[in-house]
């Protein structure tokens, strides 16, 4: 079981290691998903396990539990059983905890492709309302599966769109135009019930 305390992984410095760096990355997507919903029962969220047993990749998805602070976030994997528990994680970069109140409209599921869903968890310039949208995805067998509106598809969608026009990496702005297609089609099928 692997307990961590956030703060020792905030502002890591550029000499830190490989591996360091991708540890700290895991930490903060599991606090994102873990904070970008309510807090309560444990669920299996649309995360990635980082294991490679036997040097493969783990084929399992993060399960995620967390209570209000001062708890810690609890993590395990559904296949592998890497476990942990993270500590301090309140009032980080990375805690997306709604401040206030929101109006309510009705959720549609989306279910994308698991290589959409990576694409989404690479985004730079997301609000924090399309943050939550992103880390709140939970495991679906055909991939992932999004919670959303309307609107906040089309928000999400505008956000693929602009960070894929100023993209100078020809590889990434492909995924990117990727996951923008998917999405388009997504709001297609719900802009037509």
């Amino acid at each position: 079981m692997l307990v961590s305390d956030l703060n020792h992984f905030l502002d890591l410095p550029d000499e830190a290691p490989g591996p360091a760096r991708r540890l700290a990355r895991h930490f903060a997507n599991i606090v994102r998903a873990a904070t970008a919903g309510d807090a309560g029962d444990r669920w299996l969220s649309a995360l990635p396990c980082l294991r490679r047993p036997a040097h493969r990749s783990c084929a399992g998805r993060i399960n995620i539990a967390r209570r209000e602070p001062p708890a810690p976030i609890q993590w395990r994997c559904s296949v592998c059983d890497d476990e942990g528990v993270i500590s301090n994680w309140a009032d980080s970069p990375y805690d997306l905890r709604r401040r206030r109140l929101t109006a309510v409209a009705p959720v549609h599921e989306v279910v994308i492709a698991d290589e959409v869903a990576s694409a989404l968890r690479e985004l730079v310039l997301l609000d924090p309302d399309c943050e939550r949208l992103v880390y709140g995805m939970r495991a679906h067998k055909h991939g992932a599966a999004l919670q959303a509106t309307e609107d906040d598809l089309e928000e999400l969608i505008g956000f693929v769109a602009a960070e894929a026009n100023h993209e100078p990496n020809r590889r990434r702005q492909r995924r990117l135009d990727a996951a923008f297609d998917s999405l388009s089609t997504a709001a297609q099928t719900l802009n037509s019930w």
